[in-house]
């Protein structure tokens, strides 16, 4: 393939913006902050499940506690009228026997439900000191978060102003090549990351090995306007002063 060796060398100048075009694709895709956010979602789902397993077993609790004290209420209810049966002197012996005997039991019975609400709140409390520590703890997760995702937003930002500026400056220079060296770029590029590279003191810029003698021969001995491409790496060499051919 024949070209100006001017238009070659503004190869070197695509070479560097698409190179660096790809670092910002790389950063993209491989920024510490994505496996971080990746990582803090996680910790914000484990806490919000942990939130709401103990929320649920404050729920039941409060539910438990509720009953227990409706039923001690039911039980200081029979206990006031039996009081009050027993105060009115209406009763035989034989009743007022048996209602002293339920009175003892209703007394029993209300001591035993007292003990198991008593047990119940300390379980309560116990359960309630878990759901605070599970609301900071996904408070802290969810913060952990956004700090995270603000630090990837930011970068996100600076690499989008890179890509911006050097997408505006590869359409600045893809104008002034040829049509088929552009397409032989491009298919390089497309196969080994890198589609042209300088020529510099008999080394090749891009894979950094040493022309050997025969291929620096047949280079030496190609028209300047001639697309000379390396043979070990396969990229366009571009030769200019400093190529030392």
């Amino acid at each position: 393939m024949k070209a100006d060796p001017a238009a070659q060398r503004r190869l070197l100048d695509l070479a560097e913006v698409d190179a660096e075009l790809g670092r910002v694709h790389h950063r993209r895709t491989s920024m510490p902050e994505l496996a971080e956010i990746t990582a803090a979602e996680q910790a914000v789902r484990a806490c919000a499940d942990a939130r709401v397993a103990v929320q649920t077993q404050l729920d039941d609790l409060d539910r438990e506690v509720t009953r227990q004290e409706k039923e001690i209420d039911a039980v200081r209810a029979r206990e006031e009228r039996d009081r009050g049966l027993m105060a009115g002197g209406t009763l035989n012996s034989k009743a007022l026997t048996d209602m002293e005997h339920e009175m003892a039991t209703l007394k029993r019975r209300r001591s035993v439900l007292e003990d198991d609400l008593l047990e119940l709140m300390e379980r309560r409390e116990a359960v309630g000191m878990d759901a605070q520590h599970a609301g900071v703890a996904l408070a802290e997760a969810e913060q952990r978060l956004a700090e995270v995702t603000a630090r990837r937003d930011e970068n996100l930002a600076d690499l989008d102003t890179t890509q911006a500026r050097r997408d505006a400056e590869r359409a600045t220079i893809v104008p002034g090549v040829p049509a088929g060296l552009l397409a032989l770029y491009e298919r390089k590029r497309a196969a080994r990351g890198i589609g042209a590279a300088l020529l510099r003191a008999r080394r090749c810029g891009s894979c950094q090995i040493e022309i050997d003698r025969r291929e620096l021969s047949l280079i030496k001995e190609s028209p300047a306007d001639e697309v000379v491409e390396h043979e070990e790496c396969g990229v366009i060499l571009v030769r200019t002063a400093e190529s030392g051919v």
